[in-house]
Order: structure tokens, then C-alpha cells, then sequence
């Protein structure tokens, strides 16, 4: 009885496609642009040795892509819901 409970509460979303990893590639790729010039305190963590940028490290993108994250998962469910992406 509390499983039909849960279940009914819990929303349709699309199963992984490449649609869906293509939003979520988008809104992480908008958050590390945005979060490189909104962020005002950078580089006081580790430096990633691999990009070649000054005073965008480790902590930056984790905060940037974790934001991306969010945004790319409301946007996923937000366009299943809606019928765009299926």
C-alpha cells in the first residue's frame, strides 16, 4: 500500500538518451561559462594542470558543474514533463 503511495508521487521522467546528454552538456558547459567570470574569489584551491587557465582550479569547476548539474537535471525533467524530450 505505502509502495503505490510512492510510486504515484514520483514523476514520469525520459529514460538516459543522447537528447538527454546533450542538455546536460549544454547546462554544464553554461555554468563553467558563467561561473568563470561570476566567480569573484578563484584560485585559492588546487590548479588543474590539464586546462591551462589561471585562477580556475579544482574548486571552481566542481561548484560550476555541480550548479550545471542541478540546472541540467530540472531542465531534463522540466522538458520530459512538458512532452518535448521523451
Amino acid at each position: 500500500m505505502e509502495t503505490n503511495i510512492l510510486l504515484s508521487t514520483i514523476p514520469h521522467t525520459s529514460n538516459w538518451s543522447t537528447q538527454t546528454a546533450i542538455i546536460m552538456i549544454i547546462c554544464n558547459l553554461i555554468c563553467i561559462g558563467i561561473g568563470r567570470y561570476a566567480i569573484q574569489v578563484r584560485g585559492l584551491g588546487p590548479s588543474i594542470p590539464v586546462l591551462k587557465q589561471e585562477g580556475f582550479g579544482l574548486p571552481e569547476l566542481l561548484a560550476t558543474t555541480s550548479l550545471g548539474h542541478v540546472i541540467g537535471a530540472g531542465t531534463i525533467i522540466g522538458l520530459s514533463t512538458i512532452g518535448i524530450i521523451n
